[in-house]
């Protein structure tokens, strides 16, 4: 009897393992689907590059003010890491999705704390290197009749111009961002603020909420670059100001990710958009101005039209930019006057410049793959490429006769191969040039005799990356 019980559990025992064994396999099969489900729904990509420059120009902040001091500076090389951007999203689901992107400007930053033995074994903190660390974007997304109508909330791309809307480093031939429009506007300009934005057909439509720039971080080099950004540690929001986007496409449907909106490479082969921004940039601080002031606004406008054109092997992009800025002659008035109150004070975060009333940017470059007529190098790319820009951040103001040097031409020459479709290896002869100076037939000794500006040539190497890993 006793060997009929142990029998009868020995088979019980084996029949268990058995429901086991089909239980644990079911369990790890719905937790791999379950995974799997998870890992459809994120996002994890980004974008980076990094540069080697020679310029064969002096590099001294005093260039332009004695040109003729600078005309024989030695060349000098850099190394950068531009861009380096980690973004990561997650689809919710019911329409609600999640983005962020964090960017590495140069490296980012560093600190170190040593002892120095010079101090008497004293604790010093010290800077290690330049660059910035950024959270470019953190928004929250909710999606409505299938795209077509979308909410947006946090830190957000304000797409006015080209190189704000279309910032990866393979929707440009040149090694670095196009100049003129990284020069008079912030780049990559992005704020915290909410904006409503869809798809209809062959139309992408975008409208923001922001806080206004500041002018006090406006320059007469930079015009309005620098007022996107706060020495705080929050925004101030005294003013309040608008963005909006329109882009058309032809040829074909936009494909865009629910959690990445942008444009895919798989874009029709021509669009054409048009963006504009409007917004007060006087009192946008924690300064109080005085009571003479009470009438000024400091009003900026931005309009711009840029294309993009990908058709029988070629690609030409172009853009044109302009900007107005009231009560520029007011503002570089009051921006003087603190400069002189505050020139001794160590940390003021304030440029206090004198500012341009109108600013302007235009570029076309064009591209051609060289590989589509090689069949054997069908899945390759490299495309030859001509660039020509010009900017201004001072094209007309009570200031521009003392800033000349701000008008500048631009043309670069350079190659694009792609191995791949997410990596782009980047060559570029540039030659950065300006206007001479109309000196009537003057003696060069002569003590009304107007020096040009001495010509900015360079070439650059570097290597790129774009793409979604997950």
């Amino acid at each position: 009897m006793l060997t009929a019980a142990l029998a009868i559990l020995a088979c019980a025992a084996n029949a268990q393992e058995e429901v086991d064994g089909v239980t644990g396999a079911t369990r790890q099969a719905a937790k791999t689907e379950k995974q799997k489900g998870i890992l459809s729904r994120l996002h994890i990509g980004g974008y980076g590059e990094a540069v080697m420059t020679r310029n064969f120009y002096s590099q001294s902040f005093n260039r332009y003010k004695k040109p003729e001091n600078y005309a024989d500076d030695k060349s000098h090389g850099r190394f950068d890491l531009p861009h380096v951007c980690l973004n990561i999203g997650y689809d919710f689901g019911k329409g609600w999705t999640v983005g962020s992107e964090i960017e590495f400007e140069h490296g980012g930053n560093g600190t170190a704390v040593e002892i120095e033995a010079e101090e008497a074994g004293e604790y010093e903190a010290e800077v290690e290197k330049g660059g910035e660390v950024n959270i470019e974007q953190f928004w929250l997304n909710k999606a409505f009749a299938g795209g077509k109508f979308n909410i947006k909330a946090g830190e957000i791309i304000v797409p006015v111009g080209y190189s704000n809307a279309y910032h990866e480093p393979n929707q440009f031939f040149t090694v670095y961002r196009p100049e003129g429009e990284a020069t008079i506007m912030p780049n990559t300009w992005h704020q915290v603020g909410v904006s409503l934005w869809g798809r209809v057909k062959n139309w992408r439509y975008e409208a923001q909420f922001l806080s206004g720039l500041n002018s006090e971080s406006f320059t007469a080099e930079n015009f309005v670059h620098y007022g996107a950004t706060s020495p705080y540690e929050f925004k101030v929001a005294n003013n309040y100001a608008a963005a909006a986007r329109v882009d058309y496409y032809a040829g074909g449907a936009a494909a865009r990710s629910s959690a990445n909106p942008r444009l895919t490479p798989q874009a029709p082969w021509l669009r054409v958009g048009l963006s504009g921004y409007y917004g007060y940039t006087f009192r946008n601080t924690l300064r109080t101005p005085g009571a003479k002031y009470d009438d000024v606004t400091g009003a900026l406008g931005i309009v711009a039209l840029d294309f993009t054109l990908n058709r029988w092997n070629w690609i030409v992009r172009g853009n044109v930019d302009y900007a107005h800025f009231s009560d520029a002659d007011e503002i570089s008035a009051y921006n003087q006057a603190n400069w002189t109150h505050h020139k001794y004070q160590d940390g003021n975060p304030h440029h206090y410049s004198n500012i341009g009333k109108n600013a302007l940017a235009y570029a076309i470059e064009a591209g051609y793959n060289v590989f589509s007529q090689i069949p054997k190098l069908k899945d390759e790319k490299l495309f030859v490429f001509g660039r020509f820009e010009h900017y201004n951040t001072m094209a007309s103001g009570t200031y521009t006769s003392m800033y000349k040097y701000t008008k500048k031409y631009r043309y670069a020459f350079g190659v694009n191969y792609q191995p791949v479709k997410q990596i782009t290896i980047k060559g570029e002869y540039s030659y950065r040039f300006f206007e001479k100076p109309n000196n009537n037939g003057l003696a060069s000794d002569s003590p009304l005799y107007k020096q040009p500006y001495n010509n900015e040539p360079s070439v650059s190497l570097g290597v790129t990356y774009t793409g979604w890993f997950l």
